[in-house]
């Protein structure tokens, strides 16, 4: 059997539609005509039989049966013949012997044996009846009445009113041409109505056929359960029309549960996409809480032309995008460390191979005992009052560069950060601690120049953690105050400022500490930050992936 999806959407279409309206128009039709035969032949036969018996009650005719009269019945059939339009009238006696006939020779012949039908209905039991059958004229819907003697007792003779079947055929002839033309009216008319329809179907749906579309379904499937974003679509009704199992996760809902079709108010009753399905204004990266969980989120609205079908959001878990962020500062910090430090004992390389070139060996050894005695002063101040490894090396990836900008980052003595809680993600810190000395240096190198210090105070003494940086910048006024942790603001003239503060205040809300800034004792600015050693949520780190 041939398949139809090795034809076109629009070859199939016509095919389907142009069938669809053959095939009842052609059972319609010949119901039609078995109908219409069959009414004709009744109506027809009914006349045969209420000629029949009216024939059989003329006085003459039971006269002339009763005297066996055929020369006194045969031009009176003929007459009741043509005066009726049947195809024949004939006349018989008792034993069903022909006394009349539009034909003379047959005459004398019984009606049995030439007419092929069985007169016994009328001649034995007295009654009237129709049948159909082959007779000596052809095909003939024949009614037959018997004729009684003149007190009503006895069946004398019968008369048979016939016609011919051939005017139903030229009928049913002629309804069957017409329905046949009307038959292919109807099917031009589906198949003109399928062209027009298929072309503005496969329009809509952009040309693609029902197999590529299907692929299409398969694959969107696919990139929605592999990728790591939330996403909800709804249509133009407010109802939702796709919830990947990472939307399911991220919102505490059952990946099983059916949402399709449901309203997003039913689900969500805080979404805000019905807002951007009457606006048309789509919504990027904004910050929201919801059931303890903090994401970020996308709402764009679906359009077709100029009119709104739908919207789509797309959100993730905000300590998702901060993991990634404060990974990928923590790695620039530490190539900006090792930057530094290449860069600078690079410098000292040269400098200590042109003295000993020159023959100036107690200055060599000078300049080397005076670097050593240094970096063994800081090494030893942070092995002492700094044991973990990540916020020691961070601070002294900072000591290199700022002495490669010229500037001196002077660590207090008595400071001390040993008793950092195994719960404090190491990466949050550093990025706070490294941004808010990125800050002091950038601030002392503007305003100052070559030469500027930076000050460093930190203390685990009590319930917070406590770190203190101070710069010799320009200060900050109390008109920028208010907005120095905005994202965006800053009063360097450079591009590629603005983020630092603002990340820095968000990891610091996050592990539920506060910062201060005020007027340092050198005109700059003093910024304090107090990190809690105990917090009263759990606070998640690296290694898990927010899900």
């Amino acid at each position: 059997m041939l398949s139809l999806r090795k034809f076109k959407l629009k070859t199939r279409m016509v095919l389907v539609l142009g069938l669809i309206a053959l095939l009842p128009t052609s059972l319609i039709g010949a119901f039609a005509l078995h109908y219409i035969s069959v009414s004709l032949e009744d109506q027809i036969g009914q006349r045969a039989l209420d000629v029949a018996k009216t024939i059989a009650l003329a006085p003459q005719v039971v006269e002339g049966v009763r005297n066996r009269d055929s020369a006194h019945l045969q031009p009176m059939s003929q007459v009741f013949a043509e005066g009726t339009g049947a195809r024949f009238v004939v006349i018989g006696d008792r034993e069903g012997i022909r006394l009349a006939h539009p034909n003379p020779k047959r005459i004398g012949r019984s009606m049995i044996d030439d007419d092929g039908d069985d007169n016994a209905p009328a001649l034995v039991h007295g009654r009237p009846y129709l049948s159909k059958a082959l007779g000596s004229m052809g095909f003939t819907m024949r009614g037959k009445a018997p004729v009684y003697d003149p007190s009503g007792e006895e069946v004398i003779g019968i008369v048979s009113v016939g016609y011919l079947l051939d005017s139903v055929q030229e009928v049913i002839g002629r309804y069957r041409t017409t329905l046949i033309s009307v038959m292919a009216l109807a099917f031009l008319l589906s198949v003109a109505t399928a062209i027009w329809f298929a072309t503005h179907f496969k329009r809509a749906i952009f040309g693609l056929e029902p197999e590529q579309i299907a692929r299409l379904f398969e694959e969107r499937n696919a990139t929605l359960e592999s990728v790591r974003e939330g996403i909800i679509a709804i249509n133009a009704e407010g109802e939702i029309t796709t919830f990947n199992r990472t939307a399911a996760r991220l919102l505490g809902i059952d990946d099983e549960t059916a949402l399709t079709g449901r309203s997003i108010q039913e689900v969500l009753p805080e979404s805000h996409m019905l807002d951007v399905l009457q606006s048309g204004t789509p919504q990027f990266d904004h910050e929201v809480w919801l059931e303890n969980r903090n994401l970020i989120v996308n709402r764009l609205p679906v359009l077709r032309g100029t009119e709104i079908t739908g919207v789509v959001s797309s959100f993730r878990r905000k300590d998702e995008l901060d993991l990634l962020t404060h990974k990928l500062s923590h790695i620039q910090q530490y190539a900006e460390s090792l930057r530094s430090q290449s860069h600078e004992y690079s410098n000292k390389l040269h400098t200590i191979s042109g003295l000993i070139q020159l023959g100036a060996f107690d200055e060599a050894l000078a300049l080397i005992g005076q670097e050593t005695q240094s970096h063994q002063a800081l090494l030893h101040l942070l092995v002492e009052a700094v044991p973990d490894p990540q916020l020691a090396g961070c601070l002294l990836g900072k000591y290199n560069r700022a002495r490669e900008l010229g500037l001196s980052l002077k660590i207090d003595p008595e400071s001390q950060m040993a008793a950092l809680p195994e719960r404090l993600p190491r990466e949050l810190l550093v990025s706070i601690v490294g941004n808010l000395l990125d800050n002091a240096m950038e601030a002392t190198l503007a305003h100052r120049g070559a030469g500027g210090d930076i000050g460093l105070t930190m203390t685990d003494l009590g319930n917070d953690l406590i770190f203190e940086i101070e710069d010799q910048g320009p200060g900050i006024s109390e008109e920028e105050l208010p907005r120095i942790f905005e994202k965006g603001f800053t009063s360097k003239q450079t591009e590629g400022h603005g983020l630092g503060l603002h990340l820095v205040r968000n990891l610091v809300e996050r592990l539920e500490g506060h910062l201060t800034v005020e007027p340092g004792d050198d005109g700059g600015s003093r910024f304090t930050l107090y990190l809690p050693k105990e917090t009263r949520t759990h606070i998640q780190g690296e290694g898990n992936d927010g899900n």
